[in-house]
């Protein structure tokens, strides 16, 4: 099941539940993903690592908004916004951890080696391709940058 099908179907479990928080913030999710599929000159269809991004950029936007509303002393609004976040982070992939990544990187730079490349930093690009494609919004990508870069100097 796509992720886009997840949350049409979590709409329902909301409705039923009584769930408003989830409810309005699923919805709302849905409809930004509907706007990017239609805006632009022909219609697409957003792929799970689309959404994903998407959803990512949803949650922080929440994340910032609350810390801005906390700043202003608005409590119960901040509240609503990390809720929102939460409700939304939970369709996110489960993230990596620096060890996990690392090993990724070096499966990847062992694999090319057995290929017969020769790896310097120039060749930093062909690592980092296959790398990015496994971790794919798991961890942060200047922090793969830097493991990458370390591991090749």
């Amino acid at each position: 099941m796509s992720l886009k099908e997840q949350l049409q179907q979590d709409v329902v479990k909301h409705m039923k539940d009584g769930d408003r928080v989830s409810l309005q913030t699923v919805r709302s999710v849905l409809g930004e993903i509907e706007t990017r599929e239609k805006s632009g000159k022909t219609p697409v269809t957003l792929d799970d690592a689309q959404l994903t991004s998407l959803l990512q950029k949803e949650a922080a936007k929440r994340r910032e908004t609350a810390s801005i509303y906390a700043d202003a002393g608005e409590k119960d609004r901040a509240d609503r916004e990390l809720a929102e976040a939460m409700v939304i982070e939970a369709y996110l992939p489960k993230a990596l951890s620096r060890e996990e990544v690392e090993a990724i990187v070096d499966n990847v730079i062992a694999g090319l080696k057995e290929a017969g490349l020769e790896l310097s930093m120039r060749q930093m690009g062909q690592v980092m391709k296959p790398v990015t494609a496994e971790v794919a919004g798991r961890f942060d990508g200047k922090a793969v940058s830097e493991i990458v870069r370390a591991k090749l100097a």
